[in-house]
C-alpha cells in the first residue's frame, strides 16, 4: 500500500471510526468533536477532486488495491476501486458531506445531544464513502448495512416523538427486505464466478466462456435480486411509505438522506451494470417500477401542502425516473441524474426554511397560475423545443435513436421544457417568452453537453449496449406516462379544471392510502 492509497481512504476510515467516541464524550466536548468532522469531510473533498481531476488527464490510472486480507481466499479480501465513477459518487458525497456538515453546526448549537448527532453523521458519510469505492461487494454490502444503520441513528434523533420512531422503523423494516435480496444475490455470484471482487467479477462475465453456455440459476436471478435491492433502497413503489414520514428528522439529516443515501440504489445498478444487462428481464423490471412510481410520486407531489413532504415526494420520483434510465440502459443518464439531483436536492432542503420569504420576495413578478393555457400556442412551443433538443442532440453527435433510452430521454426533456415555457406564457410578456425560449435552448445544450462529459467518463464502467426487453412497446407506454403527467398538471393549474379531478385530488393528497394499507397490514411493527 503506497501513500496515495492511504490518503484515498484515511479520510473516510477516521470519519467511520468517530462512531468509537462514546456519546458522553461527543456530547460533552461537541465544539471539538464538530470541528474535526468537518474536517475530515473538506479533507475528503479536496482529495476526491484531485483524484477526479487526476483520473480525466489520464495521470492516475484506474485504481484496485486490496487494504485488509482477512482470508487466504484473494476473492474475498476486501478491496478499494477507485475508477471515474467511484470519482464522481465520491466527490459528490464529500461536498454534500461538508456542505451538510458547516450547516449541522448552525442548525443544532445549543442541544444537548448535538455531539451524538455529528458521531452519527460522521459515520453515515465515512459509510457512503466507503461504499462508493468498494471494489468487492462483500466489502459493498458491510458498508451498504453501515449506511443504513447510520441512518436509522439519524432518523431517531428526537427519538421522544412518535412520529420519528415510526418513519425509523419503517426504513429498518423495508431495509431488511433489500438487505436479504442483497446477501442472496451476492450468495448467488459467489457460488456461480468464484469471487467477489469487481474486476475478476467483470471480467468473467465478458469473458467468450459464459457467453456461449446457457444461462444458470445463479445468472437468471441474480440481476433480479440486485434490482430489488435497488428498488427497496431508492424508495420506490410500494417500499416508498418511509420516506415522507421523516418530517421530524433534523434538516440537515433530510438533505443527506435524500442528497447522498437514496442514491445508493442507484449507485448499485450503475456499479453491477454488467451482471444487470444478462437479463433483460431484470432491467424491464427497473425500467416499469421506476417509471411506475415516478408518475404516481410526482402525482402526490402536487397535492402537497407541506414543504418537505413535497420534497419527499419528488426525490422518490427522481430517484424512480433514475432507476429508469437504468432500466433503459441508459446508465451514463443515471450518473448525470444523480449528480444533479443531489446538488439540488441538499440546497433544496438546506433552504427549505426560507421558503415564504423567498416566495414573498418574488411575489410581485409572480405568474399568474390560475390562468388558462391555449393549446395551440403550447403545440407550437412544444414542436420548436423538440427541434432544439434534436439540434441539440445533433450538434454532439448523437444519435437518440441509437442511444439506449435516447428518444424517451429526448421525449421527457421537451415535455419538461414544454411544461416551463407554458408556465411563462401565462404571463402574457412577449419579452419574457423570449428569454424563457433562449434559455429553453441553453439548457437543452447544457444537459447534452453534460451527458457527452459523463458519458466519456464513465463509459469503461457500464456496458456500451443494453436493452431491456420489450423495449419499444415500454418505451411507447413510458412516454404515454409522462405526457399524461403533462396533461394533469396543465389541468390541475387550470382555471377551469374538471369537476372529476377534486376527488382524485383528496385522494392523491393523502398518497392513495399506500401507507394506511402497509401500516395495518404489517401491524404494530410500524408503530412501535
Amino acid at each position: 500500500m503506497n501513500v496515495t492509497h492511504q490518503v484515498m481512504i484515511l479520510p473516510a476510515l477516521l470519519l467511520v471510526a468517530m462512531m468509537l467516541v462514546p456519546n458522553r464524550i461527543a456530547n460533552a466536548r461537541v465544539v471539538v468533536f464538530r470541528r474535526l468532522m468537518t474536517l475530515l469531510a473538506a479533507t475528503q473533498f479536496a482529495i476526491s477532486t484531485t483524484l477526479a481531476a487526476a483520473n480525466i488527464v489520464g495521470f492516475l490510472p484506474v485504481v484496485h488495491w486490496t487494504f485488509w486480507d482477512f482470508s487466504n481466499d484473494a476473492a474475498l479480501a476486501l478491496t478499494v476501486h477507485c475508477d471515474n465513477l467511484a470519482c464522481l459518487m465520491l466527490m459528490l458525497v464529500s461536498f454534500v458531506g461538508w456542505v451538510i456538515c458547516q450547516y449541522s453546526v448552525r442548525y443544532l448549537d445549543g442541544e444537548a445531544t448535538q455531539g451524538r448527532y455529528f458521531r452519527w453523521t460522521a459515520f453515515a458519510i465515512g459509510s457512503v464513502s466507503l461504499m462508493v469505492i468498494s471494489g468487492n461487494l462483500l466489502m459493498f454490502m458491510a458498508t451498504w448495512v453501515m449506511t443504513s444503520t447510520a441512518l436509522h441513528k439519524l432518523l431517531l434523533h428526537y427519538g421522544q416523538r412518535p412520529a420519528a420512531k415510526r418513519a425509523a422503523w419503517t426504513k429498518f423494516i423495508i431495509s431488511r427486505l433489500g438487505d436479504i435480496a442483497l446477501v442472496a444475490a451476492i450468495a448467488l455470484i459467489y457460488d456461480q464466478f468464484q469471487t467477489l471482487d469487481f474486476q475478476q467479477l467483470f471480467a468473467a462475465i465478458a469473458s467468450p466462456s459464459l457467453q456461449a453456455t446457457e444461462p444458470t440459476i445463479g445468472t437468471t436471478l441474480v440481476p433480479f435480486l440486485l434490482a430489488i435491492g435497488a428498488i427497496t433502497k431508492s424508495a420506490q413503489f410500494p417500499f416508498h411509505t418511509w420516506l415522507p414520514l421523516t418530517m421530524e428528522t433534523p434538516t440537515p439529516v433530510s438533505a443527506l438522506m435524500h442528497a447522498g443515501i437514496v442514491n445508493a440504489g442507484g449507485y448499485l445498478i450503475i456499479r453491477t451494470s454488467p451482471l444487470l444487462v444478462i437479463q433483460p428481464w431484470a432491467m424491464t423490471l427497473l425500467a416499469v417500477v421506476g417509471g411506475f412510481t415516478a408518475c404516481f410520486a410526482a402525482i402526490v407531489m402536487m397535492t402537497q401542502t407541506s414543504v418537505k413532504k413535497k420534497l419527499a415526494y419528488s426525490t422518490i420520483a427522481q430517484m424512480g425516473f433514475m432507476l429508469l434510465q437504468c432500466g433503459l440502459g441508459a446508465f451514463s443518464a443515471a450518473m448525470l441524474h444523480i449528480l444533479a439531483h443531489s446538488l439540488y436536492k441538499a440546497h433544496a432542503f438546506l433552504s427549505s426554511g426560507s421558503v415564504m420569504q423567498q416566495r414573498a420576495a418574488t411575489n410581485g413578478g409572480a405568474v399568474d397560475t390560475t390562468a388558462s393555457t391555449a393549446w395551440l400556442p403550447l403545440v407550437a412551443v412544444g414542436v420548436i423545443l423538440a427541434f432544439l433538443v434534436e439540434f441539440s442532440f445533433l450538434s454532439f453527435g448523437i444519435n437518440p435513436l441509437v442511444k439506449p433510452g435516447g428518444l424517451f430521454l429526448g421525449g421527457v426533456l421537451c415535455l419538461a421544457l414544454t411544461h416551463w415555457v407554458g408556465q411563462v406564457m401565462r404571463s402574457g410578456r412577449q419579452r419574457l417568452m423570449a428569454r424563457a425560449m433562449s434559455l429553453a435552448a441553453v439548457l437543452c445544450f447544457v444537459y447534452v453537453a453534460s451527458f457527452v462529459a459523463v458519458d466519456k467518463l464513465i463509459a469503461a464502467s457500464v456496458p456500451a449496449h443494453a436493452v431491456p426487453a420489450l423495449s419499444g412497446l415500454l418505451t411507447g407506454l413510458l412516454l404515454a406516462g409522462f405526457a399524461g403527467l403533462f396533461w394533469l398538471h396543465i389541468q390541475l393549474s387550470s382555471a377551469k379544471r374538471p369537476a372529476w379531478l377534486d376527488g382524485w385530488y383528496i385522494h392523491a393528497s393523502n398518497g392513495f392510502y399506500i401507507e394506511n394499507n402497509l401500516r395495518r397490514i404489517m401491524g404494530r411493527l410500524l408503530i412501535e
